[in-house]
């Protein structure tokens, strides 16, 4: 017989959740991927794997609170504990490899459409992983139409943020497109939800094949939360990842007497002089050159 599919099980609490988990793990993940690329003195590939653990954190703790949502009336649902988290691992790696790939190319037309397409696959291949991972009394069908229309809802999505990412500057900016990244993200969920049906096994009253979707889910979901959180600290203790390359410069300028040379400092958004470590003493000012001496 034919299930009865309930998404919003708990109103509107999972969809806004949802929404503020996808938007902020790609605020987090911009503002990581922009201070790799605008600070040429950052550790690359630290930054860039910070970025793409947020974003793949995000969008794969946004799936998994929208299906604490889904029920099915007439059968109970659980989740299969390894295909879940391995749909987390794709998310992290696939995301990675877009954001890698940008984070050392570029946002050239090549390396762009190449990222967003791996990437929007990756977001498409989590979800889809994640789908596979339920368990209930009955088979889950999908309308190949309305998968295929996800499926480019994801990739667009992708090439969005990763454009993003490399292209925008500013921490309003930014906060922007992370909001507009959720949506895309969202959008692409509940699209692919829209494309199920499913046929129960048996009449109404199946029998239970697991236990609630909510006791299984939310100890799932502690440590990307956590994870997230946690990269939030450090975007907080790193003023370059919080105000952009163009804001730092008059921030600096507002709370320091070498505000003026921190504005002459190179376009990359680097703090520091291209050759030394240290900043030049308080004393200093460019209007005096000559105060310079050793610098």
């Amino acid at each position: 017989m034919q299930g009865t599919v309930d998404g919003f099980s708990y109103g509107a609490v999972t969809p806004v959740a949802a929404y503020l988990m996808a938007s902020l793990g790609g605020a987090l993940g911009l503002r990581c991927v922009t201070r790799s690329i605008r600070n040429k003195r950052s550790w690359k590939p630290g930054w860039l794997a910070l970025g793409a653990a947020s974003i793949g954190c995000g969008i794969w703790t946004m799936h998994f609170i929208a299906m604490i949502g889904f029920q099915v009336e007439e059968t109970r649902i659980r989740y299969d504990g390894y295909l879940t988290f391995a749909s987390l691992v794709v998310a992290v790696l696939v995301v990675g490899i877009g954001v890698f790939i940008v984070g050392y190319r570029g946002a050239g037309r090549s390396a762009l459409l190449t990222a967003g397409v791996i990437t929007g696959l990756g977001v498409a291949a989590m979800h889809y992983m994640g789908m596979a991972a339920m368990r209930m009394g009955g088979e889950i069908h999908y309308d190949s139409t309305v998968v295929a229309i996800s499926v480019v809802i994801a990739v667009v999505a992708a090439t969005a943020a990763l454009w993003a990412a490399v292209s925008i500057r500013g921490f309003l900016a930014s906060l922007g497109a992370s909001l507009v990244m959720g949506v895309a993200v969202s959008g692409m969920h509940y699209t692919a939800m829209a494309a199920v049906s499913v046929h129960v096994h048996g009449g109404v009253g199946a029998p239970s094949v697991g236990g609630s979707p909510t006791s299984i889910m939310l100890p799932m979901l502690f440590g990307p939360v956590i994870f997230l959180i946690l990269a939030g600290v450090v975007v907080m203790f790193d003023p370059l990842l919080v105000l952009g390359e163009g804001d730092w410069g008059g921030q600096q300028a507002k709370r320091s007497p070498v505000g003026n040379s921190a504005q002459q400092q190179p376009s990359s958004g680097s703090l520091f002089q291209p050759h030394t470590d240290a900043p030049p003493p308080a004393w200093s000012s460019p209007e005096n050159p000559s105060r310079y001496r050793g610098w």
